[in-house]
C-alpha cells in the first residue's frame, strides 16, 4: 500500500507541475496566435494594395478625358504660338523703325549742307561756286543712299522688261535693232538691295 500511495503522490506532483505550466503555454500560444493574425493582416493589406495598383493600371481614359487632355495641349501650344507671333511682330516693327531712324540720321548732315548753301547763296554772286556747291551736296546725298543699298536702274537701250519698266508711251523705233527696247528713260527706276522699289517709266520703240 505504501508503494501505491508513493506512486500516486508522484503522479499527483507531476500532474500539478504540468497544470502549473499550462497557463504559460497558453500565453505563449496566444502571443503566437496574435503574431500570426498580424502577419495575415499585413499580407492581406499588401495583396489589396497590389490589386488596387493593378486595377488603376487597367483603368482606361474615357473619350472625355482624352478630349480634355488634347484640348489642354492645344490651348497651351496656341498660347505659345500667339506669344511668339506677337514677339516676332514687335521685333519686326522695331527693326523697321530703327532702320528708318538710321537713314534719317544719315540724312541730317545733308539737310545741314542745304541750309548752309541756301544762306550763302543769298549773298553770293559766284554762279559757278553755287553750282559746284549744289553738285557736291547732290553727290553726298547720292552716296548716302547707295550706302543704304539703293541703286538706280539703267534702262535706256535695254530690252523692255515688265518686271522693271513701266511703259508710258510707244514710239516708232529709229532702227530695227531698237524695236522692243527702251528709247527714253522718263523717270528713273530704283532697286533696294536688288528689289524694285520704283519702276522706271520709259518710252518703248515699236
Amino acid at each position: 500500500m505504501k508503494d501505491f500511495y508513493a506512486k500516486l503522490s508522484v503522479k499527483l506532483k507531476l500532474a500539478k507541475s504540468l497544470f502549473n505550466c499550462l497557463p504559460i503555454n497558453k500565453k505563449v500560444m496566444s502571443e503566437e496566435k496574435e503574431i500570426g493574425k498580424e502577419q495575415d493582416i499585413h499580407e492581406n493589406e499588401e495583396a489589396q494594395n497590389v490589386k488596387e495598383v493593378a486595377a488603376e493600371e487597367k483603368i482606361e481614359l474615357t473619350w472625355e478625358d482624352k478630349y480634355n487632355d488634347i484640348n489642354d495641349k492645344f490651348l497651351r501650344l496656341y498660347a505659345e504660338f500667339d506669344n511668339f507671333r506677337r514677339r516676332t511682330n514687335k521685333e519686326k516693327s522695331d527693326l523697321i523703325i530703327n532702320a528708318g531712324s538710321s537713314v534719317l540720321k544719315d540724312m541730317l548732315p545733308i539737310m545741314d549742307d542745304f541750309e548752309r548753301a541756301i544762306l550763302n547763296n543769298e549773298k553770293s554772286e559766284d554762279l559757278n561756286g553755287v553750282k559746284e556747291g549744289f553738285s557736291l551736296i547732290y553727290h553726298k546725298f547720292k552716296n548716302t543712299l547707295e550706302s543704304k543699298g539703293l541703286k538706280p536702274m539703267i534702262s535706256k537701250g535695254e530690252v523692255f522688261d515688265s518686271e522693271l519698266h513701266e511703259a508710258i508711251a510707244n514710239v516708232p523705233a529709229p532702227s530695227k535693232k531698237e524695236i522692243g527696247k527702251v528709247i527714253d528713260d522718263v523717270e528713273k527706276g530704283y532697286l533696294m538691295n536688288e528689289k524694285v522699289i520704283r519702276f522706271a517709266k520709259v518710252v518703248v520703240g515699236q
